[in-house]
């Protein structure tokens, strides 16, 4: 490692919404986020990780050969081991514990929303949405390494063979070439490696797991921001939101999180 640069960061992405143009008069499928969450690998990341499996132990027990995989998919449709939610005590407990480790683990924010529908109507060869996505979070992610003087990696699911190497050549091209509004040597300074890494959900990747439960609340809230859709009820996933409200990105000197922590497309 290069001498004055800090310990590596690692970005966790997961998303939220659909990336084929379909159904777009829906909000549900018109507008894709991706969302990222990074760690400083050691002792922050460490921390987390140990107090999310001490949650997952005082709730489902001891699993050492069947790890249970947090996914708000599962958790919302009561699937497998999370069937016991059903019970509301148990619920509550799981409520709890989960805003716990989410509000006390140290880490850093930052999710991109695009309109499909107006990038359709707009562009006659439209970029694939969630590689468009990938390059703004990676711009805000590296912009943020390089104030810090830090420099890190990126972990995402992996979502298929033909996607996953689509995947990675978007990654590599932001990396080798920059971007209109970032160059080359702003990634190469903040990147680790031209390469990203891709994991499957059942890996127990405990930074990926927050991804997922992060994506669709924080979503949700910069379209009800927008006037898209209602603001939601007194639901599970508005206290998720006031658990993370202090650790978006932002501009430092400003304070401001529009553009840095939460990006329209």
């Amino acid at each position: 490692m290069e001498s004055g640069i800090r310990a590596p960061y690692r970005l966790y992405i997961d998303e939220s919404g659909d990336h084929v143009y379909k159904l777009l008069d829906e909000p549900a499928h018109r507008y894709l986020a991706l969302l990222g969450v990074w760690f400083r690998q050691g002792p922050d990341y460490t921390a987390f990780a140990d107090s999310l499996g001490g949650f997952k132990r005082a709730i489902f027990g001891p699993r050492p050969d069947k790890p249970v995989i947090l996914t708000r998919s599962a958790i919302i449709n009561r699937r497998g081991a999370f069937g016991i939610l059903c019970q509301p005590e148990v619920r509550e407990r799981f409520d709890r514990g989960l805003l716990e480790v989410v509000s006390t683990a140290m880490f850093t924010v930052a999710c991109v929303v695009i309109d499909t529908k107006r990038q359709v109507e707009t562009c006659s060869d439209p970029f694939h949405p969630y590689h468009y996505c990938l390059v703004a979070l990676l711009e805000r992610y590296c912009g943020w390494l390089n104030y810090k003087n830090a420099r890190g990696d990126v972990m995402a699911e992996s979502r298929g063979r033909e996607e996953d190497v689509q995947l990675k050549q978007a990654y590599r091209r932001a990396y080798e070439s920059g971007t209109a509004f970032f160059g080359r040597e702003q990634f190469q300074r903040a990147l680790t490696t031209h390469d990203m890494k891709l994991e499957k959900k059942g890996a127990d990747i405990p930074g990926l797991q927050l991804a997922d439960m992060l994506a669709h609340p924080v979503k949700q809230s910069m379209l009800a921001a927008r006037g898209v859709i209602p603001k939601p009820g007194d639901v599970f996933g508005r206290e998720l939101l006031s658990a993370v409200a202090g650790k978006f990105n932002l501009n430092e000197r400003t304070g401001e999180v529009e553009g840095y922590g939460k990006k329209w497309l």
